[in-house]
């Protein structure tokens, strides 16, 4: 074998090495964020850690070790705007497949003021058993599109991990496939950023 073929023969393996390497973190890095965004939806401030922890490890490989500015900028961003999208995206998809349909009554509505600016809360009641109380916030889809006293049909999490979801209104019909949409938009969009820069990295 001649010296050129042997040299096209470990540039070729080192190639391959490299996209098994890149393929491994184009999957590692959106998966995991997208995870800390669902764990988010039960304990929040873990599932934040553990999204931000993959942020910036995005940053830190894509930028630091890889050398490639762009696609660390671009990575980070969308790993952020995953951090968003993919914890409702599952809680509502979850809840509107797997949830337990229960009867209820909304006994109250409010909107509080804090620091993040108005939040609104309800209040409703299970109409049958043993006439449990829920209080749930905007993340369990409460904008005020029901008012005291009316019936509505919550959705329960089977495995009473997560607060129970209220109802959509004839307006928000179409939310929950956007909010999918956007996010296996943004799972594309980290991979195939992770991916490319791995390719293309440099050498420090």
């Amino acid at each position: 074998m001649s010296v050129v073929a042997a040299e096209r023969s470990r540039e070729g393996v080192r190639g391959g090495s490299r996209a098994l390497n890149s393929a491994m973190w184009a999957l590692l890095i959106p998966g995991g964020t997208a995870l800390g965004a669902g764990i988010g939806q039960y304990a929040t401030w873990l599932g934040v850690i553990v999204a931000l922890g993959f942020t910036a490890l995005a940053a830190c490989l894509v930028g630091g070790i890889w050398h490639r500015a762009g696609a660390a900028t671009l990575a980070s961003v969308s790993c952020f705007a995953l951090m968003l999208f993919a914890g409702p995206a599952m809680y509502e998809v979850y809840m509107k497949t797997a949830g337990d349909p229960v009867p209820a009554v909304v006994t109250q509505v409010v909107d509080e003021h804090n620091r993040r600016g108005p939040d609104m809360f309800c209040t409703v009641t299970e109409t049958g058993g043993d006439h449990t109380v829920h209080r749930v916030s905007q993340q369990q889809n409460c904008f005020g599109q029901a008012a005291v006293g009316d019936r509505v049909e919550i959705r329960k999490d089977p495995l009473g991990l997560l607060k129970p979801r209220l109802p959509d209104s004839p307006d928000q019909q179409n939310t929950t496939e956007i909010t999918v949409a956007i996010t296996l938009g943004l799972l594309l969009l980290t991979a195939a950023t992770t991916f490319y820069a791995g390719l293309r990295r440099r050498d420090g």
